[in-house]
């Protein structure tokens, strides 16, 4: 389980209350149509497909506002001179739903926040008392290596200071 980009930014009241955001947006699906802040209906258009970089297929579904030629909040809705479109991934939004839903039980956001602290913590590590700021080699395979060694000497100096310690902790 996985948050999305937006997680943190959905939940402040700014993005709740934006009226430009289609998650804010009512989609009936029996008549596959969004409805705005204004209560204007865009209808389905059309389906496009789109490949990303990896393969993966995602389809689009493109609607169209009807006419937001006098609408009082079309400034706040949208920059376009003409009317309101919106590309959508029905998909990705039920994936996103499903995965807000699971963060906000109590067993996803006590293993949520168990991730959070087990990883940054060696970052922080590697970034403040090792020195580490960027890669010196490129490429996945050189980068791999590289986070490998930085990993195997993390742990090792860890264990020196364990070590250390019970070396201390012997001779009180």
């Amino acid at each position: 389980m996985v948050k999305s980009s937006t997680y943190h930014k959905e939940k402040s009241k700014k993005w709740q209350t934006d009226i430009s955001k289609i998650d804010n947006w009512y989609y009936d699906e029996e008549e596959n149509t969004w409805t705005c802040a204004n209560g204007r209906n865009l209808v389905f258009r059309y389906e496009s497909k789109d490949t990303t970089e990896s393969g993966f297929e995602i389809r689009h579904r493109h609607y169209h506002s009807v006419s937001c030629e006098g609408c009082p909040i079309k400034s706040a809705c949208t920059k376009a001179q003409g009317d309101r479109e919106v590309r959508v991934s029905l998909r990705y939004m039920r994936y996103k739903q499903q995965v807000r839903e699971k963060l906000r039980s109590e067993e996803g956001y006590a293993l949520s926040v168990r991730r959070m602290i087990e990883p940054e913590s060696v970052f922080g590590q590697m970034k403040n008392n090792r020195g580490f700021r960027r890669f010196l080699l490129r490429g996945l395979p050189k980068v791999s290596l590289e986070v490998g060694w930085l990993s195997l000497a993390h742990k090792l100096l860890n264990q020196a200071a364990i070590d250390q310690n019970r070396k201390i902790a012997l001779q009180e």
